[in-house]
This record gives structure tokens, C-alpha cells and sequence, in this order.
């Protein structure tokens, strides 16, 4: 009996490109301007030493900048970058320029299975922050209290199986009784690596299809009772 759902975010509960046109975009061309803004506050002044540390030596605040823009170009999973970009959606989110694209196939299901007693946690590249905030601030309102919890890169990269362990872990639960959902078969093959089940999400044409894992289009078709 599957007791909980570990869900992915780009691709799964959530359009690809709404991460990729809408947050990504808006991100870069606001981080220059934010970095200058919020660079003595506390929280932010630790991402910008942590640039520096990454990199292996000081940087002045242009030069962090500057690195912060090459990642964002080259889509790097980097923790200072994803912590600030977090921050900065935030204030996108709370200024109404955009709200959070969630699936609804997937905000009817999440609801389904949490009125079941079923445990929700999300585990995603992007911030703990950043995913909060796309199911805080989502088209069909605040789902953040369907969720017991999240996980991002701090725990592991998404297709390592270590993270996985990590997460079993954390919940507390055989391996076997918590499903992982993800678009991509790498991270599912990790997950099922650790013990975890694991079904693949295709939203679009796209997604390459796993010929290992079962395939659903939507939410809807995926019966937990039945694995």
C-alpha cells in the first residue's frame, strides 16, 4: 500500500514552460537589480558569499552578478542560484506578475490522495522556496497544506540514488510503500533503485517515454490502490 507521494514539479505536476518562458526569464532579468538592492540584507549576503566560495575566490558584487547570469544561461542546479531566484519569484508572485501553473489533473488528484491519509511531499531541483511558492501561489490557490514536506538538491541530485535513500529516510517508511512521480526516466530509475515506486509522467511529445516504467498522460489514471 502506497502511505506516500513524492512528487517532481517541472513537467510533472507543472508545465515545462512555465519554468522555462515565465520564471526563468523573469529571474534573469530582474537578479542584477535585486542583488544590488538586498546585497547587505543577511539571507542574501550568504548566497552571494557562497557564489565566491563556489567559484574558489572573491568576487566583487559585479563579479557575482556576472556569475549568477552564466548559470541561469546554462540552467546550472546551484544552490545559491536556486535560493535566490526563490527570493526573487517571491516578490513576481506577490506583485500578481504571474501565478503558479500547476496542472489541474494534478491539483484535483494531490487533493484526492491527501483527503485519503496519504502523506505529499514534493522533491525538485528548484528551491524548497521556489516550489513552495508555485503551489503556494498556484492557479488554483494555496495547496501548500496538502504537503508534509520538501526536498530539494541540499538532499541529493535528482538522479543519484543516494538522494532517494536520503528521503526514505526522512519519511520513515519502507521504501516499497512511497511512490516517486517524475517526466524523467533517469530520476525514476534512481528512485526505484532505493526501493521506491516509480511511474513516469508524459505530458507532451517530447518526453522521452521509459520502457520500464509505466506512463501516464495526466494524474488522473494513476491508481495508487492498484500498486
Amino acid at each position: 500500500m502506497i502511505k506516500a507521494i513524492v512528487t517532481d514539479i517541472e513537467g510533472t505536476t507543472t508545465s515545462l514552460s512555465f519554468v522555462k518562458d515565465v520564471l526563468f526569464p523573469y529571474a534573469r532579468q530582474h537578479i542584477a537589480e535585486f542583488v544590488r538592492q538586498h546585497a547587505t540584507e543577511p539571507e542574501v549576503k550568504i548566497q552571494l558569499d557562497e557564489v565566491s566560495n563556489i567559484v574558489g575566490q572573491p568576487l566583487d558584487l559585479e563579479q557575482v552578478i556576472a556569475q549568477l547570469v552564466q548559470w541561469i544561461d546554462e540552467d546550472q542546479k546551484i544552490t545559491p542560484l536556486k535560493t535566490l531566484q526563490g527570493m526573487i519569484w517571491q516578490a513576481g508572485y506577490k506583485s500578481s506578475d504571474f501565478t503558479g501553473h500547476v496542472y489541474e489533473d494534478a491539483a484535483r488528484k494531490l487533493r484526492d490522495w491527501h483527503e485519503q491519509g496519504v502523506k505529499l511531499y514534493v522533491f525538485s531541483s528548484g528551491s524548497v522556496k521556489a516550489q513552495q511558492l508555485i503551489f503556494g501561489y498556484s492557479d488554483f490557490g494555496d495547496l501548500t497544506p496538502l504537503f508534509s514536506g520538501y526536498f530539494d538538491t541540499r538532499i541529493g541530485s535528482k538522479r543519484e540514488i543516494d538522494a532517494y535513500r536520503h528521503i526514505v529516510m526522512q519519511l520513515g517508511l519502507p521504501a516499497e510503500e512511497i511512490l516517486f512521480l517524475s517526466d524523467i526516466e533517469q530520476e525514476l530509475d534512481a528512485a526505484s533503485e532505493a526501493g521506491m515506486q516509480a511511474l513516469q509522467l508524459v505530458r507532451d511529445a517530447d518526453t522521452y517515454r521509459s520502457n520500464h516504467h509505466s506512463s501516464f498522460s495526466d494524474f488522473i489514471d494513476i491508481h495508487i490502490s492498484s500498486l
